[in-house]
């Protein structure tokens, strides 16, 4: 990633958070789905940005804002670029009635197909407050548990991957379980350790973005 910003020398970094310390320490920003377009709009319209690492969220970023001119990293989240268009289609056509709604970091042609899009948190307060019954959810299936708590009584479909898979669920956050946050909180372990000249780099955007979303 730093050979790729030493291309654009005169632009600002906005990363989103998941990714890693080296790569937030490279950031001028570091955004979250929820305030990502806050965080690139704040951004003055003469200044070049660069958007990392979801190529997918940077291009919904780019049309929500108009900065049409931003430069993205070609990263991509593995569970939200494996929803498909045409399995979307069909299911659209099952449940008539109802509303589609996505998260930004999937593709381009699945996005078109939305009734409402934005951040996990956004997706489950559209859902309670809509007069919407049915519900096809295209993000991380973990969502679904929290939809049908905050919103008994509505439906909610989740959309399928391309594959007959489970990778609409991603691996890498089933890893945390309760059991492992209590080991952790007992053991202290495992350590996450690294350089005072790394934390504070990848301090300075963190606080930098937790500022502009006051």
């Amino acid at each position: 990633f730093k050979a790729f910003k030493a291309k654009y020398p005169d632009h600002l970094v906005v990363s989103y958070i998941n990714c890693t310390a080296a790569v937030k320490a490279e950031s001028d920003y570091i955004c979250t789905s929820s305030n990502a377009v806050k965080i690139v709009a704040s951004i003055p319209k003469d200044k070049g940005i660069i958007f990392a690492p979801d190529r997918n969220l940077g291009r919904w970023v780019m049309q929500q804002t108009g900065r049409e001119d931003m430069v993205l990293w070609q990263g991509a989240c593995i569970v939200h670029e494996t929803f498909s268009e045409k399995k979307l289609i069909k299911l659209k056509m099952d449940y008539p009635e109802a509303k589609v709604i996505a998260h930004p970091e999937c593709e381009a042609p699945v996005l078109m197909h939305a009734d409402f899009i934005g951040s996990t948190t956004a997706l489950l307060n559209y859902a309670v407050k809509s007069d919407a019954k049915e519900f096809i959810v295209v993000t991380e299936s973990g969502i679904l548990h929290q939809m049908e708590k905050a919103a008994p009584g509505k439906k909610f479909i989740p959309s399928p991957p391309n594959a007959n898979c489970a990778c609409n669920e991603c691996p890498y956050m089933r890893r945390n379980t309760l059991e492992k946050v209590a080991l952790a909180l007992e053991n202290m372990e495992p350590r996450i350790e690294m350089t005072e000249d790394l934390r504070l780099g990848a301090l300075k955007p963190m606080q930098r973005m937790l500022e502009l979303s006051k």
